[in-house]
């Protein structure tokens, strides 16, 4: 990567260009990766380096053997570009009447006024000011849509509604940039309005383009990585080696379910952002995906002792503590929440979740439902409110949640999984089958996934064995951490009169629950089938191992091991004494 000091220049240059064209959300995350990178303590205030501390021991807990050094040095064969000029970003400094009109737009913008922004910029010709005359407008677009939207269908409904500025500006900005007189900016809103009609290929070169000539835009590259939904099509983009592309990777892989080399690339950029929260959110992220709970429980706690007010990604850390059943922790997440900032998308669905470990669903759903109209398109709202629907066995309700969840991202197998869940309760195997294979084909490593599917060929309707054997050993060789796949192998192979192979993986089982200190109705059907088929292969040794365990348990198997035992005992002596 480039130097630490460079990264700093650029980013604090960046920080001012994007603020003042309304492009808030990059600003503030150029602004987080200004502060990741860490400074020399005895250069800086205390309150500086205390506010670096925190972050840079998240890292020092986790950091890998190949995790990149300070120094950053570029992996093997990869050199970065020169860093683009900045050029003509402060184009009115000579002209003070076209500077004040810019301000008086700047100020309407602001205040979300965009018609009456863009129209005091309707006689500029300045890139800078086209630029914000037509991201006004396309705001203003949008705006409209979502109003539409609810005047039409209610917050939640499907509707027809379209943003009626995209045709006006496309014209605009497509005679602009046949012409070369966009600037990155124009580029980036250009790329805007060809993914909202859909010109996806278009769309990514222009985005490409944008990012080439600025590459410290995060939104541009935020919006470029949504259009990247395939391997091949994130491969074609042409873009340059400047440092902001590891990041844009990184992002990209993380989506594309490429999560080792996600975690590798954030692992390079800790070279240089040391302190970054945001990576370490991202990494967070890679980890629940990959089903570390633990370490992402760690990682977030961290974030939030260094960063009390944080909400961006807390609704994945809630996620963690569901899964866990963490009450208190997640009680007091969603308190925290509530008290920061009780109307943003990710603090309903920590509320939602918190009264859905609860076990109040109608509640749960009515949060989710809040997150939802706040953000329409917000994925995890839609999937979380049709697991509540599932709870609440609406299966209606939860079909159409999850297929609203896939209509905004194809990928999410999540939603796959839970329109197959809601088929399966329809009694609908056949249907079901379908989504659980959509699912697994877009989660290949999730064990869960190929245990629905199992269970799904084991109904009576389908009954096809073998097709469940597979996905059961699928699930084994995925970490099957609830301990399903090889207690459901040794009894489908015994079902089959497959008697070695349900020993095989009875044996398996048991030694399983003996590391994991387990016991339950599974080890005594794994002894009671070990015990009477050692006694059948005239093992006669390991089978009373076996029967003396079912001995210490008060139930009928006790008797039926004491009858074993009398059995093995009557099969010895005949071999011992024959007739």
């Amino acid at each position: 990567m480039s130097s630490k000091e460079t990264c700093r220049t650029e980013l604090r240059v960046a920080v001012r260009h994007l603020s003042d064209r309304g492009l808030y959300t990059a600003s503030k995350w150029a602004a987080e990766q200004l502060m990741g990178i860490e400074q020399d303590p005895s250069k800086h205030t205390s309150s500086y380096t205390r506010f670096q501390r925190g972050s840079s021991s998240i890292r020092r807990r986790f950091r890998s053997t190949n995790a990149g050094d300070s120094s950053a040095t570029p992996s093997a064969g990869l050199s970065y570009v020169t860093t683009p000029t900045m050029m003509g970003m402060e184009e009115y400094d000579y002209d003070p009447i076209d500077g004040d009109i810019y301000l008086l737009a700047k100020s309407y913008f602001d205040c979300r006024e965009y018609r009456r922004a863009a129209h005091v910029l309707r006689d500029q010709i300045g890139k800078k000011a086209v630029f914000l005359r037509c991201y006004s407008l396309y705001l203003a677009g949008e705006k409209r849509k979502e109003e539409e939207m609810i005047e039409l269908e209610g917050p939640l409904g499907k509707s027809d509604a379209v943003n009626r500025e995209l045709v006006t500006l496309e014209k605009e900005l497509s005679t602009l940039h046949k012409n070369g007189t966009t600037d990155p900016f124009g580029l980036y809103v250009y790329g805007l309005v060809l993914k909202e009609k859909g010109s996806d290929k278009l769309a990514r070169s222009v985005l490409a383009e944008s990012v080439n000539n600025y590459p410290w835009n995060w939104s541009a590259w935020c919006e470029l990585q949504v259009l990247c939904t395939t391997n091949e099509a994130l491969n074609n983009l042409n873009l340059n080696n400047h440092w902001m592309k590891d990041f844009f990777l990184a992002n990209a892989y993380q989506e594309l379910r490429m999560l080792n080399e996600s975690l590798a690339k954030y692992e390079h950029l800790q070279g240089t952002f040391t302190c970054s929260n945001y990576i370490q959110a991202q990494i967070a992220k890679a980890q629940y995906n990959l089903r570390e709970f633990e370490q992402v429980e760690i990682i977030f706690e961290e974030l939030l002792r260094n960063d009390p007010y944080r909400i961006e990604d807390m609704d994945m850390y809630s996620n963690v503590l569901y899964a866990k059943e963490c009450f208190s922790a997640l009680s007091y997440l969603a308190h925290r929440v509530f008290l920061t900032d009780k109307y943003r998308p990710e603090s309903c669905c920590i509320i939602g979740n918190y009264y859905s470990l609860k076990g109040q669903h109608e509640k749960s759903v009515v949060y989710f439902r809040r997150a939802l109209k706040l953000n329409k398109n917000y994925l995890s709202a839609w999937t979380l409110m049709g697991h509540e629907y599932v709870e609440m066995k609406n299966t209606s309700a939860a079909i159409d949640a999850y297929r609203r969840a896939v209509d905004i991202n194809c990928s999410d197998f999540r939603a796959w999984y839970g329109l197959g869940q809601a088929y399966e309760m329809m009694g609908m195997p056949f249907y079901a089958l379908h989504y659980f294979k959509k699912s697994v084909f877009l989660q290949p490593n999730d064990s869960r996934l190929w245990i629905a599917m199992a269970q799904c060929y084991e109904t009576e309707q389908l009954h096809m064995l073998e097709e469940a054997i597979k996905c059961y050993k699928r699930a084994e060789n995925c970490n099957d951490r609830e301990a399903i796949a090889l207690h459901q192998l040794a009894k489908l192979h015994c079902e089959l009169g497959r008697t070695e192979e349900a020993a095989f993986y009875y044996k398996k089982d048991l030694e399983r629950m003996e590391a994991e200190e387990r016991e339950g109705p599974n080890m005594v059907e794994a002894l009671m089938f070990l015990a009477q088929h050692c006694k059948n292969q005239e093992k006669f040794e390991e089978a009373e191992l076996y029967c003396a365990r079912l001995l210490d348990y008060t139930g009928p198997e006790k008797e039926t091991a004491k009858n074993l035992l009398r059995g093995i005992r009557f099969s010895k002596d005949v071999e011992h004494f024959p007739p």
